[in-house]
């Protein structure tokens, strides 16, 4: 009975440490800014990414205002060194090294965020989801940057000799850096979260032998 109630308490204690690790939401975001437009306006605002759970798709929310009507070319690129403004950022985030296209093409950049449309207004505030960039892991997106182009992006279907590197999307008219903005002492997920949990329940594994072996 004694060896029974060890087991129990040390996997109900163990299962519980993993599952507070995996449940943690990480919050990023970038403060982006451009050089003074044709009429001396800046474009200017946030862009903050949330990711509750690990492995779970990001919620991106786009808040930026002085930006032209019209469609524009949004994406993650691949550093976040603004030593020499936007021009430095490097290309498209792109691990896979794969071609452009739309965030929802099987084949696309990582950093392939497609298109935000802007109104009269010349401000927007938008929420969507993507499923394929991630705030932890080896392919995460924190300390890379994100770009906003001057002209529309075509998603890697036009018939330009950039349109299947970059979408023909122009110049970058604003940039800013991803950073961690989550209050935590530790960034959770480093290691994802089903791998958590098996390094968890190996431990659990170590324990329940050692009991037995031990014949409490």
């Amino acid at each position: 009975m004694l060896r029974l109630l060890i087991v129990t308490l040390a996997v109900c204690a163990t299962i519980c440490a993993a599952a507070q690790t995996r449940n943690s939401p990480m919050e990023a975001i970038a403060h982006l800014t451009g050089p003074p437009q044709s009429d001396n306006t800046q474009v200017k605002g946030n862009v903050t990414f949330i990711q509750n759970d690990c492995g779970q798709s990001v919620h991106v929310r786009i808040q930026l205002e002085n930006v032209m009507q019209g469609k524009h070319g949004f994406h993650i690129h691949e550093k976040g060194d603004l030593s020499n403004g936007c021009t430095s950022l490097g290309g498209h985030y792109n691990p896979d090294k794969v071609d452009h296209g739309a965030p929802h093409h099987e084949v696309r950049h990582v950093g392939d965020l497609g298109n935000i449309e802007v109104n009269a207004s010349r401000i927007i505030d938008i929420t969507y989801t993507d499923s394929v960039i991630s705030l932890s892991g080896k392919r995460t997106i924190i300390g890379r940057s994100v770009v906003l182009h001057e002209l529309e992006d075509d998603l890697g279907l036009g018939n330009h000799t950039d349109s299947k590197k970059t979408g023909n999307a122009g110049g970058r008219i604003a940039c800013g850096v991803i950073g961690i903005k989550s209050d935590v002492d530790e960034w959770p997920c480093r290691g994802g979260g089903a791998d958590a949990l098996r390094q968890s329940m190996s431990i659990v594994s170590i324990v329940v032998a050692l009991i037995i072996a031990r014949g409490l």
